[in-house]
């Protein structure tokens, strides 16, 4: 069976295309066309230290990653793709502008735009990729990085599907590629410091945890607008459901917020896995369930108000759902409350009491791009490896199929799949639109 490195250029233009789709589509070609790389001399990068990096889905999230990297002299950032060409121009012009002003007297043409994300993996001369797009895409962009030996950072939450995460662990494990995925509270000293008091036993043996995020994803119905121009809005919706383009999915990029294409079922998970792969991470991080996962799953309904996840040493974990997003173990001896910016204790000197030499440590991360590159390097796993990615997002997903079904539901965490329920089995993974597959 073909997969997504093979797939036709040229299949996935359907017939009736729209002339702004078209003109899109042809617009993001022509920039990639009209690129002449510059040649860099080594001694400008260091050459034996510096990685090639490509970057694919140049949204909001990638904004903050390419200022971070092109502060940096160990790597150079040579290609870039998204399928909106007059934003990928923009991060385009700011790239050659920064290297320009850096290495190459003012005329640095170097940095190649492409509207299809395989012309960039397909490139033998780039080490790395970083993916920001939207999360029906993360496991296609990652697969086609992985298979041509490329390291990965992808955004969170890792997949939209249960089959997709553990297709990404398998095809990571085979190459053997580094993997980070992007739930950056890991590398927060506050979520690392709760962790560690619930670890170590600060509040005694667990009796809950409550992981406060928003709900699943819904159906979406939003009516037809006029596909802005230079958008390649088939590309864009890829292995999705074909549907007529909205702004609520896709808005241009001076919209001063952030695309609202989560809250669709098509496309993402609700806050559940947008959220709740940052909040569930850091329950099951602290909890010591890494590699593992609960056992029951429950919707909320009659005496019981919130999803309840129930893990095989009965410590029960309830999505609370109310304002904002943190997380809360609860113990015999006391609690340990912690969001962003923000950690607390019930009793309060529980914070004072340092962590022992003989107590445990969890990693102390230099950042969560820094510990990516590190290991790249190194080739260690970087602290949050796509297993453990997969294993938060998988939580996640499980979840809303339990709000999906309205049911109770019966998970083994060894084989990833619900016990004795084909129904719920096959919402592991979605038919993927023609020609995509993994």
């Amino acid at each position: 069976m073909s997969n997504i490195a093979d797939t036709p250029r040229d299949a996935s233009r359907r017939p009736g295309l729209s002339r702004r789709q078209f003109l899109g589509r042809t617009m993001a070609a022509s920039i990639a066309a009209m690129t002449v790389p510059t040649i860099i001399p080594a001694s400008a990068w260091g050459a034996n230290n510096r990685l090639s990096v490509g970057m694919i889905g140049m949204g909001k999230m990638m904004g903050g990653h390419l200022n971070a990297l092109l502060g940096r002299d160990d790597v150079h950032v040579a290609a870039l793709c998204d399928c909106e060409a007059v934003r990928l121009g923009v991060h385009k012009a700011r790239v050659e502008e920064v290297y320009a002003q850096r290495y190459d007297n003012g005329s640095y043409t170097g940095c190649d735009a492409y509207g299809d994300f395989r012309d960039l993996t397909a490139r033998t001369d780039i080490d790395a990729v970083v993916i920001s797009t939207p999360d029906h895409w993360h496991a296609l962009n990652a697969l086609a990085a992985i298979r041509t030996g490329k390291d990965v950072y992808c955004e969170k939450p890792l997949t939209l599907t249960i089959e997709e995460s553990k297709k990404l662990v398998e095809e990571t494990r085979r190459y053997g590629r580094v993997f980070q995925t992007g739930s950056q509270q890991r590398s927060g000293r506050e979520f690392r410091t709760a962790c560690e008091l619930v670890r170590n036993g600060r509040i005694g043996k667990v009796k809950e945890v409550h992981v406060n995020v928003g709900g699943p994803p819904r159906e979406c119905f939003l009516p037809a607008e006029p596909t802005p121009e230079g958008l390649d809005w088939d590309m864009w919706l890829g292995p999705a459901p074909w549907r007529p383009y909205h702004s609520d999915i896709a808005p241009d990029m001076d919209y001063p917020g952030w695309p609202n294409f989560r809250a669709y079922r098509d496309y993402a998970g609700g806050s559940m896995t947008d959220f709740g792969t940052h909040h569930f991470d850091i329950a099951q991080w602290a909890l010591g369930m890494d590699h593992t996962g609960p056992v029951e799953v429950h919707p909320p309904g009659g005496d019981r108000p919130h999803l309840t996840y129930v893990y095989a040493n009965g410590i029960p974990m309830y999505r609370s759902g109310q304002h904002g997003h943190n997380v809360t173990f609860i113990g015999e001896y006391g609690n340990v409350y912690v969001s962003r910016g923000h950690i607390g204790t019930d009793p309060a000197h529980l914070l004072d009491e340092p962590i022992g030499p003989n107590e445990i440590r969890l990693y102390n991360s230099p950042g969560h791009m820094q510990d990516w590159l590190n290991c790249i390097r190194t080739r260690n796993r970087p602290l949050c490896d796509v297993s453990i990615g997969s294993r938060s997002v998988n939580l996640c997903h499980i979840g809303n199929i339990a709000y999906w079904l309205n049911r109770s539901l019966y998970w083994d965490p060894e084989v990833e799949r619900f016990v004795n329920d084909d129904e719920a089995n096959r919402l592991l993974h979605r038919p993927m639109r023609e020609p995509w597959r993994l």
